[in-house]
């Protein structure tokens, strides 16, 4: 038996029997995990209502040669995220996209993903801070997630050939493929041609340029959003099924 501790924040959770859970946690040190948690669907439990989605916890688990998942023993709030995110649509629909979205690019599990970690904390706390609007938090994380996971979109140079645009403004073709913008050398059939405010907001968003991201228009940010969602789904090869339910 080996015993471990480590802190983590609550991605998903699924019934196990009549009390027990399978907690899937993305953690500091050792990635992505899925664990069992003994009878916290009893009212009795002392730690069920700390294993929820969006809470960041420190806990202990300890695993048995033989079981396929190890075991929590120990849970403690370090802070409980779902308590303002649940309470409003714009945030909840776009933190559970979130989460979806950590799940999906830190899919070998037990590799840490200390980066990815890092994303989600800061993302989940800036959509409770409530400063950036709620979509705009997401684009953001799901930019970057990408960039930590190998595949990191360009908004300025050509995602084809590397080259800079002649003048300051960035290129304006849009290629799933090619990776981001392209000149128009480089430019394939079925490149989209976005307006130049939204390319200039997708690059805002993926360096933290938070002053350029909160002035944006709200068309600019509808265009944005379908962007960064055709982006994603076409490195994971399907959607998430939480994005269609995203306020935009």
């Amino acid at each position: 038996m080996t015993l471990y501790r480590d802190d983590g924040i609550v991605l998903r959770t699924q019934r196990l029997g009549e009390a027990d859970r399978v907690i899937t946690v993305l953690t500091r040190e050792r990635g992505r995990l899925r664990l069992v948690a003994k009878g916290v669907r009893r009212t009795t439990s002392k730690f069920g209502a700390r294993l929820e989605p969006f809470a960041h916890v420190d806990f202990q688990t300890f695993d048995k040669q033989g079981r396929a998942l190890g075991m929590i023993t120990q849970a403690e709030t370090i802070a409980a995220y779902g308590q303002r995110i649940v309470s409003d649509y714009a945030r909840y629909t776009a933190g559970t996209a979130m989460l979806e979205t950590a799940e999906r690019l830190s899919d070998e599990e037990g590799e840490p993903a200390l980066q990815q970690y890092l994303l989600l904390l800061g993302a989940l706390r800036a959509l409770t801070g409530g400063e950036h609007a709620p979509g705009l938090v997401l684009d953001a994380f799901i930019l970057r997630s990408l960039s930590v996971a190998g595949y990191a979109p360009s908004f300025r140079d050509c995602a084809g050939c590397g080259e800079e645009p002649p003048d300051a403004l960035p290129y304006r073709f849009f290629s799933l493929p090619a990776g981001g913008v392209v000149c128009p050398g480089c430019k394939p059939g079925g490149s989209a041609m976005p307006q130049q405010a939204t390319v200039e907001l997708l690059g805002a968003l993926l360096a933290g340029e938070w002053g350029i991201a909160d002035s944006s228009e709200g068309r600019h940010r509808r265009e944005a959003s379908g962007l960064v969602a055709a982006y994603l789904q076409w490195h994971l090869e399907r959607g998430l099924r939480s994005l269609r339910l995203v306020e935009r």
